[in-house]
């Protein structure tokens, strides 16, 4: 693992780099965190992903806010001070800080001598990091190969611009793990998601994970689902290996 630093239009985002061993170069992978960040866990599943054959980004999408190891984002979701923290920073990524935070790190990987000439990249993404994800695929959609999404959050609402409005301009192979319990993308929201990937003519899978919850995938959350997490890596890992080699 390596410390990195991009520069970006609003300073320095702050991101941590795992690479495979031996000889490279490899295909490339964004890691967008949940809501609580870069942390241990999120750093181990970067590094599952780099074992596979992978180079992968894990930034700090929150640098605006602080750097990485300043943020201290543990709290409890039952807090309302700290929930209303986690909302701010979420709220803060505006649509076109996303489009400006994604070409600085998808530029800074087109140059990293590890990377793979002329692969596409692949982005996964957890809790809102799935809609991050989406939107990046939509913003360049000839740079990003694969996208994949686990309990990915308000991924179809009203909003105007909403993750599903976006997909009609993704040309990257989509993978939607959904969580069976999840407030944040209930079962009418991943119909509407549904309906706009089979109108775009997109390649995707759309999958429920029965009995999961809102953050079945990543370790160290209270609802983590060793069953659904080990399902999601085959999902990713298979995606990533099959849709990124050059």
């Amino acid at each position: 693992m390596q410390d990195v630093d991009i520069k970006t239009a609003d300073g320095v985002l702050d991101a941590k780099l795992f690479q495979p061993e031996g000889p490279g170069p490899w295909p490339a992978v964004i890691f967008i965190t949940d809501a609580m960040g870069v942390r241990p866990a999120t750093q181990s599943m970067a590094q599952r992903i780099a074992d596979a054959g992978h180079v992968v980004l894990l930034p700090n999408v929150f640098y605006r806010d602080a750097h990485a190891s300043k943020l201290e984002l543990k709290g409890s979701f039952q807090d309302p001070e700290f929930l209303k923290r986690i909302y701010a920073l979420i709220g803060s990524l505006t649509p076109e800080r996303q489009k400006a935070d994604a070409g600085a790190q998808l530029d800074f990987l087109a140059r990293h001598p590890s990377v793979q000439p002329g692969s596409k990249v692949g982005v996964t993404g957890y809790c809102f990091g799935g809609g991050v994800a989406v939107r990046m695929a939509a913003n360049f959609p000839d740079r990003i190969g694969a996208v994949a999404s686990s309990h990915g959050g308000r991924l179809a609402t009203d909003s105007p611009d909403s993750p599903h409005r976006l997909v009609g301009q993704v040309k990257a192979e989509l993978y939607f793990g959904h969580a069976d319990n999840d407030n944040s993308m209930p079962a009418e929201a991943i119909q509407t998601l549904e309906a706009a990937l089979k109108a775009a003519g997109v390649k995707y899978v759309s999958e429920l994970y029965p009995g999961a919850h809102h953050g079945y995938a990543v370790d160290d959350s209270p609802v983590y689902q060793a069953q659904a997490a080990q399902t999601h890596w085959r999902r990713i890992l298979e995606l990533f290996g099959r849709t990124l080699r050059a």
